[in-house]
């Protein structure tokens, strides 16, 4: 069976021809897309995008199953720092420290830094620090205060006062 040609250009006039339809044909066309009528409350802008998002997977094809599954947890109520960010083998993360500046390079079985594989980010920053830190944190994959599990709170005396650190992230470069 031969595969059909998609011709962009007829694909963009559609879609451009959707922009320019009022609420009513909007939803007529709807009906004819999606054969139902339109959820209420949904405006022109969006039953136009969705109208234009149809053509468009019907021409070019879905979602692939990694994206689809992402949608799904999220719609079950995970945050996106819940879902296991993730760094692909080849990324670099660079990240000065007390003046020295440290390279890590991410690779199938870990992290790789001064020729010496490390299974966690965590590991990587406790050695250049002495002290524990959290790794993605630490390295600018993640903001302070974000997450992936509720901590304890911890309680302090009163007198007692907190440090602050004065590390700063060189942020993350990608090569790959």
């Amino acid at each position: 069976m031969a595969q059909q040609q998609i011709d962009p250009a007829v694909i963009e006039a559609e879609i451009e021809h959707i922009r320019s339809l009022g609420v009513d044909a909007l939803r007529a066309k709807w009906c004819s897309t999606f054969g139902a009528i339109p959820p209420k409350g949904l405006t022109k802008d969006i039953i136009g995008r969705m109208i234009a998002y149809r053509i468009q997977e019907e021409a070019y094809g879905g979602l692939d199953r990694e994206a689809k599954k992402l949608l799904d947890r999220l719609a079950k109520g995970e945050k996106p720092n819940d879902l296991g960010r993730r760094v692909k083998a080849g990324t670099v993360l660079v990240r000065e420290y007390q003046g020295e500046r440290h390279t890590v390079t991410v690779v199938s079985d870990g992290f790789l830094w001064r020729e010496k594989t490390y299974p966690s980010l965590s590991g990587i920053a406790e050695a250049i620090t002495g002290t524990k830190w959290n790794g993605p944190r630490f390295f600018g994959l993640r903001a302070k205060g974000e997450t992936q599990e509720p901590k304890p709170t911890v309680t302090r005396p009163q007198n007692a006062r907190r440090s602050r650190s004065s590390v700063r992230s060189s942020g993350v470069t990608s090569h790959g």
